[in-house]
């Protein structure tokens, strides 16, 4: 701790309580105006107390004041006081203050806080912190803040942040101006909640969602008060620095101020730390620094050691670290102890798990807790579930709600489907905006339709992306007749779409973009998508393969891909079948798929195979 003193500063010394990071002002009396030695070392710090001692027996005030500090600090009680009371009482204010700090440690705080307030009325500002911390330490407030800003006035940096804090406990005005004082006399543990109280304002300006540039100055400011507590070894705001570089994407930096506060004991940057490493792809490191973090209990960290061992398949040592951040009140332990048991199919241990988690509040936890009893039939008891989970902000079990709701009956149950569908869908879930967008189409409301398939199909959804392209589709104007010179064709938004849907294995548009370029003259190009169409089982796919096949005078092979949509349900695949069959003069084979095409229809389709199967029939007869 600084001791001041009126005409130099103390060293720290290990007799006096120190500020730690966790420390609060009320924890210490500070031992002010010390008058400090001359030397450093040993043999000048001996040579230095017998000048004094020779100034002393020639009756040097200043050199009785000096000497019992240096005693003091020594600690040696006995042979300091007789020291200070003498230079006490002929008025030196270090020595009154020096002799409070005495008394002070020998148990006397009542007499200690008298020789402070004869320091302190002298003008000493180190003996006007100490009588502010002792009258708070009774309880006296009003007295406090009195003394506190005597000694804050004066530009004592210790006074300045006890007045602070005591301002900050009140709830008056003024402690961020005080405690941005400390910080700017190098007062750490200032800079550090200073800081702090910057980050929140930018957390709140954040979360009110106004984009004015004030939440990025309070954070810039904040950052810089982090380091310089950081630079004085200030183990908190270490891990603060490293949290905002890291998110800044400046993570050699971050390593450095996590692996600093890892090293002075805070289990948080060390689990940080071990992130980042794993992060990087060290991930023996990176568990060194869980290990060490969960050692100190840390229950992220011991959840990411768990997490790491379930991974490597070392199903009892993640269950036992899964367990130790439970013991730690991370309540990720018991919900991964949940997931780890559904994997292993402890179904009953899985849901004690997911209960435990959900019941303490964790949303994942209900919505899986939710899931589960689905899966066991049991929809009366997920839904609570899944709508606590929901209304804490889980995404995940919103869309599920509107899985539930959407398949019951009632038009009360489709309205409240749509509601959580919305919800998720406003929160940026996929397949919940896909299935408003659906909606909406019912509906009629085609541009919400498109605003929602447009996001749908931006997150990857390739059902959207083929709704939003039908969309698209449906609004273009006929194709005119080429001309002579006509430009290259283009591809429009609408077809982008339909080939981004096609990539992603959508089997109807791999036919739709087959037949765009059948359109354009691209025999090729619509050969491929209607063959990975027909292979992925469309029958559409096959029937419009076979269809271009025939054209370019294969046929046989093109017989083939209709007898495989014809198989599937396709009634023109039967069709066509019942034709190749009848040019070929199987006339058997061509009124057995002639009959199949007339079960299978379209009703134009089946009329024409009905006086096929007939003109067959009668030359079978014949």
């Amino acid at each position: 701790m600084d001791v001041m003193g009126d005409k130099a500063t103390l060293l720290e010394t290990g007799r006096f309580a120190q500020t730690s990071d966790q420390a609060r002002p009320s924890d210490f009396v500070e031992p002010a105006d010390f008058v400090r030695p001359s030397g450093p070392d040993e043999p000048g710090e001996a040579a230095e107390e017998a000048r004094q001692r020779l100034a002393v027996e020639a009756g040097d005030v200043e050199a009785m004041s000096v000497l019992g500090a240096m005693l003091l600090r020594r600690g040696d009680l006995d042979g300091a006081e007789p020291h200070l009371r003498a230079a006490t009482a002929v008025g030196d204010r270090a020595a009154a203050n020096n002799l409070g700090v005495l008394l002070h440690q020998r148990g006397y705080p009542e007499e200690a806080a008298g020789w402070w307030r004869i320091a302190a009325v002298a003008g000493s500002a180190a003996a006007a912190h100490a009588l502010g911390r002792h009258h708070r330490e009774r309880g006296d407030e009003p007295a406090a803040e009195y003394w506190l800003r005597q000694s804050a006035e004066q530009g004592h940096a210790l006074g300045a942040y006890a007045l602070a804090d005591l301002l900050e406990h009140r709830g008056v005005a003024g402690a961020e101006q005080w405690m941005r004082a400390a910080a700017e006399r190098g007062h750490r543990e200032a800079a550090y909640r200073l800081a702090r109280a910057l980050d929140r304002k930018a957390g709140s300006e954040a979360d009110a969602g106004t984009d004015n540039g004030v939440a990025s100055v309070f954070l810039e400011e904040a950052e810089q008060w982090y380091r310089q507590a950081a630079a004085r070894g200030h183990r908190r705001a270490a891990l603060h620095l490293g949290a905002i570089l890291e998110k800044r994407g400046e993570l050699k930096e971050a390593g450095r101020w996590y692996l600093t506060s890892a090293k002075d004991g805070e289990a948080r940057a060390a689990c940080a730390l071990g992130f980042l490493l794993r992060d990087a792809g060290d991930t023996e490191s990176a568990a060194v620094w869980w290990l060490r973090a969960a050692q100190d209990g840390d229950g992220n960290a011991a959840n990411a050691l768990g997490a790491l061992h379930a991974e490597r398949g070392e199903t009892q040592t993640a269950e036992r670290w899964y367990r130790a951040a439970m013991d730690a009140g991370d309540d990720n332990g018991a919900f991964n102890l949940g997931l780890l048991c559904a994997e292993q199919g402890r179904t009953g241990q899985a849901e004690q798990w997911y209960r435990r988690a959900a019941y303490a509040g964790h949303r994942e936890a209900a919505n899986a807790l939710a899931i589960l009893l689905l899966q066991g039939g049991d929809a009366t008891g997920a839904e609570p579930w899944f709508s606590k989970a929901a209304e804490a902000g889980s995404v995940d079990a919103a869309f599920n709600l509107g899985i539930l709701y959407a398949g019951r009956d009632t038009e009360e149950d489709a309205a409240a489907a749509l509601r959580w569908y919305e919800r998720a869908a406003a929160a940026g879930h996929t397949e919940a905006a896909l299935q408003v967008g659906m909606a909406r189409l019912r509906d009629g409301d085609e541009q919400e339709a498109e605003r929602h398939l447009r996001c749908a199909a931006g997150g990857g959804s390739a059902e959207a992306a083929y709704r939003l392209a039908a969309v698209l589709d449906a609004r273009r104007p006929t194709a005119s007749a080429h001309e002579l010179g006509e430009s290259v064709h283009e591809k429009t938004e609408c077809e982008e779409w339909y080939e981004r849907a096609a990539s992603q294995g959508h089997r109807r548009a791999q036919v739709r973009v087959g037949m765009l370029a059948a359109a354009r003259g691209d025999v090729v190009e619509a050969a491929r998508w209607y063959r990975e169409a027909a292979e992925a089982g469309s029958r559409n796919g096959a029937f419009n393969l076979g269809l271009l096949l025939a054209r370019e005078g294969s046929e046989p092979e093109a017989a083939v891909w209709w007898t495989r949509a014809a198989d599937a349900g396709h009634g023109r695949a039967a069709l066509r079948l019942a034709l190749v069959y009848a040019r070929r003069g199987e006339l058997a084979e061509g009124q057995r798929w002639a009959d199949r095409a007339v079960s299978l229809g379209p009703e134009e389709v089946a009329e024409r195979a009905a006086r096929l199967g007939d003109v067959l029939r009668e030359e079978l007869s014949a």
